[in-house]
């Protein structure tokens, strides 16, 4: 049975910066869920940082920052590596990521300049995983995701 990496938040788990939830992105992840498949990360936690926290995003220079200029890359960088292990751990080869998120965006992540822009990149998280072969969805794209593991 294929295991996913998949966000926490999109588990009913209150990781996110703010402290709320997301509710999963499709009704087969309850099914997924059921099955034993899902791996539970959240890079952001596990990388050291609290909830609630100040909102991050990605610089050009590829730090990430928060809107009062506290570097957080570290943080990030130790979330992905855990993350990372874990697809190692249980040979995972597909992830379903929150989109736009600064560690688990796969097509687009916020400017950097706070005024809720969005750009296309990838996140910490998610070009971690891509560059190890790992196949990153989000809520976006979930069909194609879906698609591949029901062929």
């Amino acid at each position: 049975m294929e295991k996913i990496l998949i966000s926490a938040c999109f588990l009913g788990e209150k990781v996110r910066y703010n402290g709320e939830i997301k509710t999963a992105p499709n009704s087969i992840i309850a099914s997924w869920h059921e099955q034993g498949r899902l791996v539970s990360v959240c890079p952001e936690v596990s990388g050291g940082l609290p909830v609630p926290r100040a909102a991050a995003e990605q610089q050009a220079t590829g730090l990430v920052i928060t809107q009062a200029g506290v570097d957080v890359t570290d943080a990030f960088t130790r979330g992905a590596n855990i993350a990372l292990s874990l697809c190692e751990t249980h040979n995972i080869r597909y992830a379903l990521l929150k989109e736009s998120s600064p560690s688990c965006g796969s097509n687009t992540i916020y400017d950097g300049s706070f005024s809720h822009r969005k750009i296309p990149g990838q996140g910490v998280t998610a070009a971690l995983l891509s560059a190890h072969g790992i196949k990153v969805f989000s809520e976006e794209n979930i069909d194609q995701l879906i698609t591949i593991l029901t062929a």
